[in-house]
């Protein structure tokens, strides 16, 4: 059995700050200025822009579809929240600043002090997983949910990895399964174009977890033993673009939908399969990606079941504008409201 199912199932609870009563009026949308990394200019040493998240708040506050009151804020995930997966081993690991540089492969990161790290790399990762699992409360309670950074799907129970030092996703599913009644099924659709092997370990021999995961075949993380985790896979040629792209993923979700029906669905809406990418290696366009996000929340919308998205990778400075546009469509089209569904 993986390690995350060797948890007792009928463990009483911790004691969380993540889980609370959340007033009607805000969007769920969660997001914290902690999510963003800024440091010493050693954030410019990883293709990934640490401060996408911001942007993406200030493009939707730009269009006037959000202000400061009328988001969710995020709280940093505790060890103790931490611990509902991982082991205390692996949280130990990242109190070594060589192992954080290996994990956010930023290697100047190595020679700093680990309470520096703590509290200017991984506390930001906190924050963004503990707003994973929040959005994963909200998502049940409203119909739909956004944690504007999170998607670490490289990270697993016992090992980080392609900067994901904690697994936000595994966490949040979890987190349903053990505390909300009625909730015993999830799907994962990972659409980041790296294979997203950190949950897919994690569940490895958890049948209450179906994954579809559609990734570059080339790229990073390549993990064979990991791929036997995904019931749905599509194993992408280099260069794909719109057309083929979009109609693989929508066949595919139909298809799933159709053999089963999850209380939730985790999106994994990844923009690393934006042309142009330098990591992602396909060639999506920015309407493709904002078309493969309304595919997968009219999914969702059309079989009635409650959707958390979270933004995952992307390696161009225009990704923050194209999760906004996206976010945007969606509440045009009313697959997204602040109403509950």
């Amino acid at each position: 059995m993986s390690a995350v199912q060797n948890r007792k199932e009928d463990k009483q609870p911790h004691r969380t700050n993540l889980y609370f009563d959340i007033p009607s009026t805000p969007w769920p949308i969660v997001y914290s200025p902690d999510y963003n990394i800024t440091f010493l200019g050693l954030e410019k040493l990883h293709p990934f822009d640490s401060g996408k998240w911001g942007k993406i708040v200030n493009f939707l506050k730009e269009e006037m579809m959000i202000n400061d009151e009328t988001i969710v804020r995020a709280r940093e995930a505790q060890e103790d929240d931490l611990l509902v997966v991982h082991s205390k081993r692996y949280l130990n690991k990242l109190k070594w600043s060589f192992i954080v540089a290996t994990i956010t492969e930023i290697m100047p990161v190595a020679f700093l002090p680990n309470f520096i790290i703590q509290r200017k790399v991984l506390r930001p990762f906190r924050t963004q997983t503990g707003g994973t699992i929040m959005a994963g409360k909200l998502a049940i309670d409203r119909g739909w949910a956004i944690n504007l950074g999170g998607g670490f799907h490289h990270c697993s129970s016992d090992q980080g990895g392609g900067f994901c030092a904690y697994a936000d996703i595994t966490l949040a599913i979890k987190f349903l399964f053990e505390r909300v009644e009625g909730v015993s099924k999830a799907m994962i659709i990972d659409l980041d174009a790296h294979q997203g092997n950190g949950h897919e370990r994690d569940f490895m021999d958890d049948n209450r977890v179906y994954i579809l995961d559609a990734f570059n075949r080339y790229i990073y993380p390549g993990d064979g033993y990991a791929k036997r985790a995904i019931k749905w896979k599509i194993e992408l040629e280099w260069d794909t673009e719109d057309s083929e792209y979009l109609a693989k993923v929508e066949a595919l979700v139909a298809k799933a939908l159709h053999e089963v029906t999850p209380d939730i669905i985790v999106y994994n809406a990844g923009t690393d399969i934006l042309d142009g990418d330098q990591l992602g290696g396909l060639a999506v366009s920015p309407q493709g990606i904002i078309k493969r996000d309304e595919a997968i929340f009219k999914a969702a919308r059309i079989n009635k079941i409650p959707i958390l998205m979270v933004t995952s990778g992307g390696y161009q400075r225009s990704t923050a504008r194209i999760i906004a546009d996206s976010i945007l469509n969606l509440h045009h089209l009313h697959l997204i409201d602040q109403r509950l569904i």
